[in-house]
């Protein structure tokens, strides 16, 4: 049967549902969650789409779309798949050089002329397991993507079934499923394919292939009317799929810090650490209040900053909601980063929970540091992502903070944390350590370590401390005798600051 899909009543879209994509992107939603598009973006197989002047991201996604034979309100799990009239291919463009202005509802980045091709031919539902289906994308004839409706998160009925609890699901709406991995940017002169099918069905019936062609548009947005399309490279990942497939590799995972001295600091007690830089006159390097919510865990990495400022009901209203600077903290983390949010000391409110803990674990944060509190806090714990904090509290954003901005100067716990500066942490507390004085530091922490070894053997040994701890001229000598040490490998001045042995 040729699609006829012209002006449906209503299109609803699906944020994730495969698994394959939700991995790919470092979140799995426990439910399933919407968008609309508009019924000008329905397209048709054979036909174009523009992608504006000025833009760079445009992406297709394949998708199976549903369209709805009989209507649907309060229907049942069991009853949904019964609604559903006929199967065929979509392709769920979107430009995300909007994505960020729209903060989730997608209006203008998913809503474009020609953004929901169509067809082109109708799969009778009646005749195909909604379990069973496949959907397929090339590009330019290259086989991008290819997963089947037992790869979905979510089942194609329950959407059905969810949707009904809200709406009336009309003759004729319909409802894209989500695309799985594989989906990228487009250029023009690109041709895009896509089609659903049921291999195991009787006759393999199929949508065929829908065919669409990227060309460039040549009218620019106007600023003065709107937002204009802007893009980072959040969304240059998210778009292409991968930091490899966006050249964006060439950054180093861990700025500021190589895999030796890395190995250095994971090493060296953050005890150790801090006497060496209170040696060399940093005072202020401890974030004080804050504890591991994992007996034992250690974090060493480059700090990535988000501050949050005292909550404010019309600063709430413009600032804690869509795409917030809490948001883009933990989507834009780095291998290696540690988060360090700045909740100016208040543990009477949560500063992250068990979702944004598995976005940072996901894209391979070293931990979070924040002087407030953490929701979940067993769930964070179980994820296995280190966090140093005031404790547990079961409130939500809006009760003390508004999250305000990120990669800034903060406050964190007292000290002063800018973006690069190196955060070390472990059952003593977390340090503060600038950039420049690491390897130092790392060093004679290191240094120091195999001197108090050395004299903790002889107090096991029965010495005395007094003249041993710290090492006095004699014992100092004794201690480079044996062990063959140079003489700079330590210079500590106060028992009380030269080591975590006591």
């Amino acid at each position: 049967m040729t699609a006829s899909i012209t002006r449906p009543g209503k299109i609803i879209a699906i944020h994730l549902s495969y698994a394959s994509r939700a991995d790919q992107r470092g979140r799995r939603p426990a439910a399933p969650s919407y968008f609309f598009k508009p019924a000008s973006s329905v397209g048709v197989s054979g036909g174009t789409v523009e992608r504006p002047a000025g833009t760079e991201l445009l992406a297709f996604e394949g998708e199976i779309a549903l369209v709805i034979g009989t209507p649907a309100r309060h229907v049942t799990l069991d009853q949904a798949w019964a609604h559903v009239g006929w199967v065929t291919a979509s392709n769920d463009l979107g430009l995300y050089d909007l994505r960020a202005n729209d903060k989730g509802s997608n209006v203008r980045s998913k809503g474009g002329d020609g953004y929901t091709p169509l067809g082109p031919e109708l799969i009778d539902a009646r005749a195909v397991d909604p379990g069973a289906l496949r959907v397929r994308a090339w590009v330019n004839g290259e086989l991008r993507q290819d997963d089947t409706t037992a790869g979905l998160i979510f089942p194609l009925a329950q959407l059905v079934a969810d949707l009904s609890q809200h709406f009336t699901l009309e003759t004729g709406d319909v409802i894209l499923t989500g695309t799985p991995a594989g989906s990228s940017v487009i250029v023009p002169g690109d041709v895009v394919e896509i089609e659903v099918d049921a291999p195991d069905a009787v006759g393999s019936p199929s949508s065929g292939r829908l065919v669409t062609t990227v060309t460039q548009g040549e009218t620019p947005f106007d600023g003065d009317i709107g937002s204009l399309p802007a893009v980072d490279d959040l969304q240059r990942t998210e778009a292409w799929g991968s930091r490899e497939e966006a050249g964006l590799l060439a950054e180093t995972p861990q700025a500021g810090l190589s895999p030796d001295l890395r190995a250095k600091l994971l090493e060296a007690p953050t005890a150790g650490l801090s006497a060496q830089l209170r040696k060399r006159g940093h005072h202020s390097c401890f974030v004080d209040g804050v504890g591991a919510n994992i007996a034992g865990s250690k974090i060493v990495g480059t700090a990535k900053t988000l501050r949050f400022v005292p909550f404010r009901e019309d600063l709430f209203a413009s600032h804690g909601g869509g795409y917030n600077a809490q948001k883009r903290a933990f989507d834009a983390v780095e291998e290696g980063e540690v988060i360090v949010i700045e909740a100016r000391g208040d543990a009477t409110t949560g500063t992250l929970g068990d979702i944004l803990a598995l976005r940072a674990k996901v894209r391979g944060a070293a931990g979070v540091v924040t002087d407030g509190g953490v929701r979940d806090f067993d769930a964070v714990a179980e994820i296995g992502l280190p966090v140093f904090s005031q404790g547990a509290h079961p409130s939500v954003l809006g009760r003390r903070h508004v999250p305000w901005d990120v990669d800034v100067t903060i406050s964190c716990g007292g000290a002063t944390v800018q973006p690069g500066d190196i955060v070390v942490g472990d059952g003593d507390g977390v340090i503060v350590i600038p950039p420049g004085l690491a390897d130092e530091i790392a060093d004679a922490a290191l240094g120091q370590e195999v001197e108090d070894a050395w004299i903790a053997e002889q107090v096991a040994a029965g010495h005395p401390v007094d003249g041993l701890f710290p090492l006095n001229a004699a014992w100092r000598e004794k201690y480079e005798a044996s062990a063959g040490s140079p003489s700079d490998s330590s210079d500590s001045s106060s028992g009380s600051d030269s080591g975590p042995r006591r």
